[in-house]
């Protein structure tokens, strides 16, 4: 059994949390109907009604919503409270287009506070711990996602936000750290800075918890080693509520999504008609007890499974797998799909020999696709360059099914990333 911030709920009966999930949805359904014009004007042309909403499959009769939405209807056509209800507001990275915006009340912030809580006490924090959050802060929502969940637990919360990072370092060693909220490549920069100065001897790291990019098995393993820490996967939308949405417990077989508050489904990203338990397609999100901005249906884009058997942490709230890619991430290369994660693999694979640093550049020259993968060598590197450069375009061509051209530079040539990475450099859109 694992440790728990809110047994009472973690460990709900299916039964349970059901019944919870169709009280709440149905009071959520009927506030936006009352309160938000575009999902009134859209249930009306859909012929539902907040009454027809009588069990959990009825879910599937309401429309869906999209991040164009929260663009359209930008900055506050999607609330459903007034605005003097709404005391921070957030909004996206924008790394997929025009930034949007999200209102919290008081009690949303009491909720997203409850779910980064979870998360840390699954980790093992407690109010003896200290949580190093390395996110931005600011309309990001990391930094002060992961700070009022620290808070919640009551730990020491030290919020060095990103950058400067042998400063954070030094805190680290001098404060004794033993959690760290950071994204995955900022957790790879701080360990490469970590054995630079030499003194991974003096962390007392225990758990790093982090988020906010797409991250892989062999890029966990690379962290664990460089920081001698347990790495867990947390994961959030600000349109839903921030880092806290779902979260890895100590069994890391996947991340336990907030039933109480957010419903999941799968639903197949063409049809859009929700698939079966346990199917591999698009998840979709609704917020069940959200007040300020609620989401209905909220395609998240992003492509995973759900596992709903037994988790032997205990926990009974579904797991959502790590996942795949992203519908709207997805390059589309000469007509082959393509996902930056699948290239990030191949290079993890080849770990002694090249770094996880990596760019993708893709271009169109004389109506056709360019495509061109920029590397870094490992500093430990001693081989062949172009018999490198040679395996790993074989392998790459392997996983992908199109070939690329693979540049291999000097280590720490491509500019390091304090927040999220920039993974995907595509020129077709400029000229398109």
């Amino acid at each position: 059994m694992g440790n728990y911030f809110q047994p009472d709920i973690e460990t709900m009966s299916r039964e349970e949390i059901s019944e919870l999930q169709l009280k709440n949805l149905q009071w959520q359904v009927k506030r936006v109907y009352e309160n938000v014009q575009m999902y009134r004007e859209r249930m009306d042309d859909a012929g539902v009604h907040p009454d027809d909403i009588k069990e959990l499959s009825d879910l599937s009769k309401l429309p869906f919503t999209t991040k164009q939405d929260l663009r359209d209807y930008y900055p506050f056509q999607l609330l459903a409270v007034r605005k003097r209800d709404i005391v921070r507001i957030h909004a996206s990275s924008g790394t997929t287009g025009k930034q949007i915006v999200a209102g919290y009340t008081r009690n949303d912030l009491d909720q997203w506070a409850n779910g980064v809580a979870r998360q840390l006490v699954a980790t093992g924090a407690s109010n003896k711990s200290r949580v190093q959050v390395s996110y931005g802060y600011g309309l990001f929502t990391g930094g002060l996602g992961a700070h009022q969940g620290a808070e919640k637990v009551g730990a020491m919360v030290i919020p060095t936000s990103s950058g400067n990072t042998e400063r954070q370092i030094r805190f680290m060693c001098d404060l004794g750290t033993t959690h760290l909220c950071c994204t995955p490549s900022y957790a790879m920069y701080l360990g490469e800075t970590v054995k630079e100065m030499g003194v991974k001897n003096q962390l007392n790291l225990q758990a790093g918890i982090f988020g906010a990019e797409p991250w892989t098995e062999e890029m966990r393993k690379q962290i664990q080693d460089a920081l001698g820490l347990k790495a867990y996967d947390i994961y959030g939308l600000t349109e839903i509520m921030g880092p806290g949405v779902a979260y890895e417990c100590e069994c890391q077989n996947g991340m336990h999504i907030c039933e109480d508050m957010i419903i999941p489904e799968i639903i197949d990203p063409d049809t859009e008609e929700v698939l079966p338990p346990g199917s591999f397609g698009e998840l979709v999100l609704t917020t069940v007890t959200k007040e300020g901005q609620p989401m209905i249906r909220y395609r998240t884009r992003d492509l995973c499974r759900l596992d709903y058997s037994t988790c032997s942490c205990g926990r009974t709230h579904v797991r959502m797998k790590k996942p795949a890619g992203r519908t709207d991430d997805m390059l589309i290369i000469r007509g082959v799909n393509v996902f930056p994660s699948q290239i990030e693999e191949v290079l993890l694979r080849n770990s002694i020999e090249v770094s996880p640093n990596y760019q993708i550049v893709v271009d169109r020259v004389n109506n056709t696709d360019t495509f061109d993968i920029n590397v870094e060598l490992s500093p430990r590197f001693t081989g062949d360059v172009d018999a490198e450069k040679r395996k790993l375009e074989s392998q790459l061509r392997a996983q992908l099914g199109i070939g690329a051209k693979v540049h291999l530079l000097r280590p720490k040539s491509i500019e390091r990333s304090e927040g999220k990475a920039k993974r995907v450099i595509d020129n077709r859109k400029l000229t398109d």
